[in-house]
């Protein structure tokens, strides 16, 4: 069974298709974007800010034995850190961070107690190379390898496994608000000399699914982007 937040839509909704496509039972959350009207019994509006509904939601799903856990939820906001909204921050901090947390908090025992478990998070060469206006994201993003390292030590004999995905930048989701100018100068850094195919999130995450030695990594998907 696989779960995928923030499946309504960008990266979430690729990946959510793709495991639809593949026969894989898969379930979604959203919160603000609504999925579309064919696969709405597949999605449940969840704010995964909100500990309680997380459970209430991971409590609901079929008993089935092996999970895997995709935490693709994010939010971002622009701002120079002298000029940031400190709600802005918090909301950042409390989707991006703090609901993956919630997330792997609700699924975890289920995991211990099925002796299986994948969580793969997705983190950003953001936070990897620093980029104007982007403090509270690239907080929350690198604030994620520390939680995929403790989440896999601390659950590595119980065949679970944490590892991280730091994207680089795809032709999909939050590329498309991205100013014209601007993505021009991002596409003269990428040695690839090109976005990349969301396909290749999705064969990243398959790799990551079916390779039981992997644990407390982030693996870099980003055309070679220093």
């Amino acid at each position: 069974m696989v779960l995928i937040t923030g499946a309504s839509r960008g990266i979430g909704q690729y990946l959510m298709n793709c495991f639809i496509d593949a026969g894989e039972n898969v379930f979604g959350t959203y919160h603000t974007t609504v999925p579309v009207p064919n696969n709405e019994s597949r999605f449940a509006k969840i704010d995964i800010t909100n500990s309680d509904e997380v459970r209430a939601w991971v409590s609901q799903l079929p008993p089935e034995h092996k999970i895997i856990l995709l935490n693709c939820a994010g939010i971002n906001h622009n701002s120079m850190v002298h000029k940031f909204d400190l709600r802005k921050w918090k909301e950042v901090i409390d989707t991006n961070l703090n609901g993956t947390f919630n997330m792997i908090h609700a699924v975890i025992p289920r995991m211990r107690e099925s002796g299986y478990g994948r969580i793969i998070n997705f983190s950003s060469v953001v936070a990897q190379i620093g980029v104007p206006g982007t403090s509270a994201y690239a907080s929350s993003k690198a604030a994620l390898w520390g939680l995929t390292k403790a989440v896999a030590v601390e659950n590595a004999m119980k065949g679970i496994t944490a590892n991280s995905l730091n994207l680089g930048y795809f032709d999909i989701g939050m590329i498309k608000e991205v100013p014209e100018d601007y993505k021009k100068s991002i596409l003269a850094k990428i040695p690839n000399g090109h976005l990349g195919d969301p396909r290749d999130i999705y064969e990243a995450v398959r790799f990551i699914m079916n390779c039981g030695y992997l644990n407390g990594v982030s693996i870099d998907l980003n055309g070679g982007l220093l």
